[in-house]
């Protein structure tokens, strides 16, 4: 089989991929490329694969006038930039110790060793710089039927690092068929290794759950999740109920708003998330349990947290959106406040200024905007 794709026929891939045949070595596409232009879908990072070893490479590199950088030479990577792309280019490995977190790696000297390290069939697929497709573990039919499915034995695969339990979920959400359901092998050394969890970072479980809930469909994935007990081993108390509601209503996936949906945990802890990652949950958390009309939470938190905090109320509630819901967003985005300090400031000053103000305001938003400023006014005048 052959692979067609614009990124492997540019000239900074075919500049890359001669730079290691004139010098008599072999250099693969491996990975994420291969497997994301085979399936049809966006293709990001471009990883190449050979036999040649780091310090080798960044001489090839220099001699091509192509800048090397090593971000990654104690595990075997060189990042080398042609025409301003970078290619992550990695020795063959082979892993030597594990601990479920990290691998003590050794440099490997034929490709079916590199193959047999990784995680799934289908991250085993290699490509030459004419496309042609280098299978040496049956990963094409897996990519053909989107199974997920771990190399040689599932166990090992996941004892060797527990994150991929994680990423063995979200590769489904992302790859996997539905209909055909998980790879049942794999699902059930997953729930039989939960425990290994514990021991990975919770920046590398927040990074892994922010993937798997930015898929398009990941209900399958997830529904697997809580059924084998990998979701509360990750976030306790979490449900899927309003989840599967909420992906039936909202615009677009959004990992925040999903994880809101999932409940209430200290997402802080328990998956570090960013500051902005974390504000955002706790206002659409709050705005959807809370009274507050969707014309309010416009107002005061704008239309993002607004149209999320509805979508989550309404799955929460398991009723469908609001048919006014567009039309109350912009009213809410529209609205400015009549009243100013300095309309007070003749009668009111310090904390009585500061009340005054936000029940006036309060009152108005309840009003739905309508009543104006003589009216708020009078109705200070009245006490």
């Amino acid at each position: 089989m052959k692979l067609t794709a614009d990124w492997i026929e540019s000239s900074p891939a075919q500049c890359i991929m001669s730079m290691f045949s004139e010098a008599g070595e072999e250099a693969y596409f491996v990975g994420g490329c291969v497997r994301n232009s085979l399936l049809g879908v966006p293709v990001s990072d471009l990883d190449i694969a050979t036999r040649v070893r780091p310090e080798r490479t960044v001489e090839l590199a220099k001699a091509a006038g192509f800048k090397a950088i090593p971000t990654g030479i104690d595990h075997g990577t060189i990042t080398v930039v042609v025409e301003g792309e970078p290619f992550e280019i990695t020795t063959f490995r082979k892993d030597v110790e594990t601990d479920g977190r990290r691998a003590v790696v050794a440099f490997a000297e034929t490709l079916e060793e590199d193959a047999h390290r990784r995680d799934f069939t289908m991250n085993a697929l290699y490509a030459k710089a004419d496309g042609r497709i280098v299978d040496p573990l049956g990963g094409l039919s897996d990519l053909e039927a989107r199974r997920v499915r771990f190399i040689d034995d599932p166990v090992q695969r996941i004892r060797e690092d527990y994150l991929r339990i994680l990423r063995f979920f979200r590769f489904h959400a992302w790859y996997g068929d539905d209909e055909a359901g998980l790879d049942p092998d794999g699902l059930s050394a997953c729930a039989a290794h939960i425990d290994g969890l514990a021991r990975l970072s919770r920046e590398r479980i927040g990074h892994e759950m922010i993937k798997l809930l930015s898929a398009t469909s990941p209900d399958r994935a997830l529904g697997a999740m809580d059924q084998s007990g990998v979701l509360n081993a990750l976030l306790p108390g979490a449900s899927t109920k309003a989840l599967f509601i909420l992906t039936s209503l909202e615009r677009a996936p959004d990992p925040i708003l999903r994880l809101a949906a999932l409940g209430d945990f200290d997402v802080a802890e328990l998956l570090r998330l960013s500051k902005p990652q974390i504000r955002y949950y706790r206002a659409l958390r709050e705005a959807a349990l809370g009274m507050q009309s969707a014309q309010e939470i416009a107002y005061r938190e704008g239309e993002t947290i607004a149209i999320g905090a509805m979508t989550l109320r309404a799955a929460f509630l398991e009723q469908p959106l609001p048919e006014t819901l567009a039309k109350d967003i912009r009213e809410g985005l529209a609205a400015q406040f009549p009243i100013a300090a300095c309309d007070l400031m003749a009668s009111l000053f310090g904390k009585e200024l500061g009340a005054a103000l936000k029940r006036l305001e309060q009152d108005w938003i309840d009003s739905s905007f309508r009543l104006t400023k003589e009216e708020l006014l009078r109705g200070v005048e009245r006490g």
